[in-house]
């Protein structure tokens, strides 16, 4: 199988993309989604929380850091693993986890999963809002496979992404909360709205929630539970599965 080297996310350069000035403004443009996310966070904690008091947990595509300072907090004793290809990100990352004296729990890696040493075994692996930015099914699949094999046998994987039927009768007005909530940041809603509309026709694939539990479960995952929904943001939680 391929990974998460793939073509196409090298070809749309994470150094460009998450250049230094759309890092250095990231966790403030996402400020206005902080209750959802840390509604995301408390299940999070919660599903993992029987995980070995030392746990060692891979964050893929981890960015600015914030889910990880989340669980350190909680789990004193865990140690993580940060993947993150986009180094201004990376950067900010570092900082603050330097900031609140986790360094020592944390072992960062600039680049794609395909180069990340293959010596540690994971109790538990979270990719969130990452997988959407993966057009085509086969390279989402593709891309869980990897994070499957390097987890134990019974290893968890939270994955969260945009999702929704957008062919449904509701998805309209779900988008225009979502796209209120974006806007309420300070972007005027037209500017929003033209912005969005076109990345999520062209640069995400927002998917029915069944078309990406499929995929989850295809690439080496038993059946994934979705335990979290607020408009366009879901998540699942998903054991590993046989691997072939």
């Amino acid at each position: 199988m391929t990974n998460f080297s793939d073509e196409r996310l090298r070809q749309q350069d994470p150094g460009i993309v998450f250049g230094k000035e759309m890092a250095a403004s990231y966790d403030k443009g996402n400020a206005v989604f902080a209750p959802l996310r840390d509604a995301l966070n408390f299940l999070v904690r919660t599903i993992l929380s029987e995980l070995p008091s030392d746990a060692k947990i891979l964050c893929v595509g981890v960015g600015t850091g914030s889910e990880v300072i989340d669980f350190a907090q909680t789990f004193p004793q865990w140690r993580f693993t940060l993947v993150e290809p986009a180094a201004p990100m990376l950067n900010i990352c570092r900082q603050k986890v330097e900031d609140f004296g986790i360094t020592s729990r944390c072992t960062f890696h600039e680049g794609y999963l395909d180069s990340l040493p293959g010596t540690d075994t994971f109790d538990a692996a979270t990719c969130l809002f990452v997988s959407h930015f993966l057009l085509q099914p086969e390279e989402r699949c593709n891309f869980f496979h990897q994070i499957a094999v390097r987890l134990r046998s019974d290893g968890y994987l939270i994955n969260a992404d945009l999702a929704y039927d957008r062919s449904a009768s509701t998805y309209a007005a779900v988008l225009d909360i979502w796209l209120r909530i974006m806007a309420s940041a300070g972007m005027p809603i037209e500017t929003v709205r033209a912005k969005i509309s076109n990345a999520y026709e062209r640069d995400v694939a927002v998917l029915p929630p069944s078309e990406v539990a499929t995929i989850i479960a295809s690439g080496g995952f038993d059946a994934p539970v979705l335990f979290f929904q607020n408009l366009l943001m879901h998540a699942w939680y998903a054991k590993r599965g046989s691997i072939n």
